[in-house]
């Protein structure tokens, strides 16, 4: 199917005019608002892209494309303010070429000339960043950009089924990775929910979050080697299960964000896949507590695959409950024993913290994939409708936006109250009321939870970039100011950069900027993400 050039995933999806409209109706009751009118999403013939101001050499004219499509596609990511700018035809940098390498070969050599040329070059995977990742705005100080889309380094390579991994290439789509690794019994079991529309690539450079709630919830923890082309050579690490020599090359590629150079694959950890599930959906009369039957459970050691605390309003919106609980949805699977042992404990440990569960709440079997049932199904097929949700009420002048963070658990009160008041109080004082803040957790640690927030406020027709923008700051004060990350699983790109400067220690920020240097000593790569662009003169 054909993918949108303006928003989230393909065209056809999501929900239809009228749903839309309907969309717009129950907001506006809610939020006690006149009527709401949706933007029309913008066609191809509308916009007036930039002309290109550079062109490829010969020798890589047959991998670049002057496509406007493939130009206004790779112009954004998919934040509030990316959808916002693209449903009101605010093109304004596009990259002037996409490339679409075939093999590490054509990403050298795309490099040797975004170098020597001085042309900014933007690794691309799905373009799911919602933190300015992609985005092409890189100043003036570059002749050009380049989107470098690594969609044909799509497959996997080879499989090493004793040792449980295989070699793939960054480019592959999460659906395309799971259906040639079905075939072997093995999955890599990573599943965040872009899942459909990232890629591997994508996936290690932003350090994605993924399915598991504990335990593994990062890439990170399923990573042997990495390989990368920069614009001095090629960064290839040794494949080990382990290592203690020295600072490890792959965790400094991790996070890396397309700034130190451009992933083209990686051995990764693989699991059997899984045929054995266990659930349960635990109620409680307030967060406070479900958060301390959360913090029980990640302090256990029973290493739940779902432990995700949701707060009223969140279960409200999602359509999980509608009785004014909070919800804790749990889950267990495996591949090769029965989890009734697991639930079983995890329901107990609930109870032990005021968790109300009731026996029909709480499902074992042998299950064909994917199949959810109960809260957890009606939770997960909401997670995946909501970014064509989200879409569908940008364009209706919403402002929706969400951010999450980590923090240890004795910090997460302080931090829970003054994230939502600041993000309330910022919602007012630019305007853009009424507001709404839901948190929930998407992962837990035996230290710490990952709250992550959901505001929806009505914007003003014109100032809703400026109202987003004071309410994102306002969210980033509070985070830092609370101990917690400015990001958990979202990545840093250009919007987050004021508050990761503040995170990371200068020194630690020096040493960074010195391998960007031995790196990519003309600042090509990424300009503005990380670390501020310091091209060659």
């Amino acid at each position: 199917m054909k993918r949108r050039f303006w928003g989230w995933g393909v065209e056809g999806a999501g929900p239809t005019r009228e749903q839309q409209a309907k969309l717009g109706r129950t907001i506006a009751s809610r939020f006690g608002a006149g009527e709401l009118t949706a933007v029309e999403p913008p066609t191809m013939p509308e916009l007036d892209l930039r002309a290109p101001r550079v062109e490829p050499p010969a020798t890589l004219a047959s991998i670049c494309t002057a496509d406007p499509e493939e130009r206004a596609g790779h112009t954004y990511g998919k934040s509030f303010r990316d959808v916002w700018r693209a449903l009101h035809r605010d093109f304004s940098n596009p990259p002037d070429l996409v490339a679409l390498p075939h093999n590490e070969h054509d990403v050298t050599a795309l490099l040797d000339w975004c170098t020597d040329a001085r042309i900014a070059a933007i690794p691309y995977g799905g373009g799911s960043s919602v933190v300015g990742g992609v985005e092409c705005d890189v100043g003036d100080a570059y002749r050009g950009t380049v989107s470098i889309d690594m969609r044909h380094l799509d497959r996997v390579l080879e499989i090493d089924r004793q040792s449980r991994a295989a070699r793939i290439q960054a480019g592959v789509y999460g659906p395309a990775l799971e259906d040639q690794l079905r075939p072997h019994d093995l999955t890599l079991r990573h599943f965040p929910q872009s899942f459909e529309f990232s890629t591997l690539g994508g996936w290690l450079a932003t350090r994605s979050g993924g399915h598991y709630a504990t335990l593994h919830t990062h890439i990170d923890d399923f990573v042997e080697s990495i390989t990368a082309v920069t614009p001095t050579g090629t960064w290839e690490s040794r494949r080990l299960p382990g290592s203690g020599a020295g600072p490890s090359p792959d965790r400094m590629l991790l996070g890396s964000e397309g700034t130190l150079g451009v992933i083209t694959e990686a051995w990764m950890r693989l699991q059997d896949r899984p045929r054995f599930r266990a659930s349960a959906s635990a109620r409680f009369t307030s967060f406070e507590q479900g958060a301390d039957a959360a913090r029980a459970l990640a302090q256990s050691g029973l290493h739940p695959t779902n432990c995700r605390l949701l707060d009223p309003t969140e279960a409200m919106i999602t359509g999980t409950d509608d009785r004014g609980d909070s919800i804790l949805l749990i889950a267990f699977e495996s591949a090769d024993h029965p989890l009734d042992a697991w639930i079983s404990r995890a329901v107990e440990c609930a109870r032990d913290h005021n968790g109300s569960i009731r026996d029909d709440a709480i499902h074992t079997s042998e299950a064909r994939e994917g199949a959810r049932e109960g809260a957890a199904g009606n939770w997960r097929n909401a997670f995946v409708r909501a970014p064509y949700t989200r879409d569908a009420i940008v364009g209706l002048g919403v402002i929706s936006e969400t951010f999450e963070t980590a923090c240890t658990w004795d910090r997460f009160p302080d931090l829970h109250r003054s994230a939502t008041e600041a993000v309330l109080d910022a919602a007012k004082r630019v305007g853009a009321e009424p507001a709404v803040v839901t948190c929930r957790f998407t992962h837990v640690y035996p230290d710490g939870p990952a709250p992550y927030f959901t505001v929806l406020a009505l914007g003003t027709d014109g100032r809703q970039l400026e109202q987003w923008a004071a309410i994102k700051s306002a969210a980033g004060d509070a985070l830092i100011h609370n101990g917690g990350t400015i990001t958990h699983h979202h990545a840093v790109g250009r919007d987050h950069r004021p508050w990761y400067d503040q995170q990371r220690p200068e020194l630690f920020a020096r040493a960074l900027r010195a391998a960007k240097t031995t790196l990519d000593p003309a600042g090509v790569l990424n300009p503005g993400v990380l670390l501020d662009p310091r091209p060659s003169p």
